[in-house]
This record gives structure tokens, sequence and C-alpha cells, in this order.
């Protein structure tokens, strides 16, 4: 089943942007990360509608009178609280869901570069027998494109990187590799997760949103560090094009960025 819905499909996206594009491994990975954000967009926007009814839920006047009127029966409360995402259309595993698709696309995308990226015989033998048929007829009937089975192996050079290993920037002088690539994942995932932070949420949401901003990027920055560099390459890619899309639909938040001030208390 996973290789069916996840590996194969992706594998055959990959290999079929990648012939259509000269061969360059690197921007496949970057153009099938703007494919999954446009397919995944009207989920997206389903999940700002929903974060953005949540908030409005908490000053809702009808939401807090049912607060008080059942705060000791915790029960009655929350089929209350049912009964009321339902008259006012609120869907709240909504704000879930890019999150929950996001986790089989990055495992599903980390396997499909190792698998093309194998030079062994056996690796080769292996992608070849999970190209799906209809792939190689559509690289058939489209002119100018190679079939499958003459792509292998891939090319796995892109900029300074091999793809299919962890990446590393050697300058000159220094006996040992920088990990660029994974500071920028940690960055782009920093400024994407403190940039779509609610600044109007209550004290319980904005701590777990401060713990988020400072775990999650190191989270993914460690990935990056230790998986082949294709997959943290998609990282920045999917991060920045993430930033991109919810400045279209004005939904970032600049303010988070400003240093606050902390109060002076006069005595």
């Amino acid at each position: 089943m996973w290789e069916t819905l996840i590996i194969k499909p992706f594998i055959s996206g990959l290999l079929f942007i990648y012939d259509l594009i000269g061969e360059n491994f690197g921007l496949a990975i970057i153009l099938f990360t703007i494919m999954i954000k446009l397919i995944t967009h009207p989920i997206t926007v389903k999940q700002i509608k929903s974060s953005n009814a949540l908030q409005a839920m908490q000053t809702d006047k009808d939401w807090i009178e049912i607060q008080k009127k059942y705060k000791n029966d915790k029960d009655r409360l929350a089929q209350e609280q049912m009964k009321f995402y339902k008259e006012k259309g609120i869907s709240p595993f909504a704000s879930c869901l890019p999150t929950l698709i996001q986790f089989p696309i990055i495992i599903g995308l980390y396997q499909s570069i190792i698998q093309t990226m194998g030079n062994a015989p056996l690796q080769m033998l292996n992608l070849v027998s999970k190209i799906s048929p209809w792939l190689t007829n559509v690289f058939s009937f489209i002119p100018g494109l190679k079939q499958p089975i003459n792509l292998i192996p891939l090319n796995s050079e892109f900029l300074w990187m091999n793809l299919g290993r962890p990446e590393r920037f050697y300058i000159p002088g220094i006996s040992f590799g920088i990990p660029l690539l994974a500071v920028f994942v940690v960055i782009t995932s920093f400024l994407q997760t403190k940039l779509m932070s609610n600044p109007g949420a209550d004290d319980q949401s904005k701590q777990m949103t401060g713990m988020m901003n400072i775990y999650m990027p190191l989270l993914m920055g460690w990935f990056a560090y230790s998986f082949a560099s294709g997959l943290a390459l998609y990282f920045v890619a999917s991060n920045v094009i993430t930033i991109i899309q919810y400045a279209a639909l004005g939904k970032l938040n600049f303010s988070n960025l400003a240093l606050k001030k902390k109060a002076v208390v006069k005595k």
C-alpha cells in the first residue's frame, strides 16, 4: 500500500520532472515541492479558515456563556462544544491536516531520493521495477523524453551537493565541512513558524507556539544535517514556498519578528 500510494508516484513524478527539465535532480525536487504545495493549497486555505474560526470562537459571547454555564460539567461542556462547532461550521481538525499530510510526504520523499540516487546494480534494478507502467507510456508519447530506464543512474550533483548524501560545504583552509543547508533549514523553519504564529492567541497557546518555534526548527535542522541533502533541499524549498504562499494570502504576522520591550514598572 505504501509503495503503491507514495513511493511509486513520488519516484515516477521526480523522474518525469527530472527528464523534462534536462536531468537536473535538484531542480526536479524544487519543482516537485511546488507541485505538492499547489495540490495541497485548498487544504491550506481550509486550515487558515479553521484556525481563524477557532481564534474568533474564544471571544464569541455564546461560547463564553457556554463555558461559564458548564464549567463544572466537563462532559456536558464537551457536548456543547461539538454542537457549537457544528452550528458555526468550524472544523477543529482542519488546522491539523497540512501537518498530518506533511509527514508521509517527507518520509516518502526521503525514501524516493535514497532509491533514485542508488548507483549499485541491485539498487538500479529495484528502481526500474518501481517505475509505474503509466509513466513509461507517458514518456513514450511525449517527444524528446527518454524512457525511464535510460535515465538511470541519475545525476546526483546539484550546486556543491551530492543529493544522495548529507550536505557539507567545504571552504579552502578549513578541514571540516559546514552544514550550510542545515543552517538554511533552521533559519527558514524558524521564520515560517514565527511569521505564521497568531499574536492574539491566549497565554497557553503562546507558550506552546514558543516551544514549537524553538524545537521544530532544531529538529528539522537535525534531519537536514543527518540525512540526504535532497531531503534538506526539500525542507528549504517547502519553507520558502509556504512563506510566500501565506504572504500571498495576507496571513503573515511580521510583527512577530519585532523585538518586544519589557514593560518597566515604576516604583
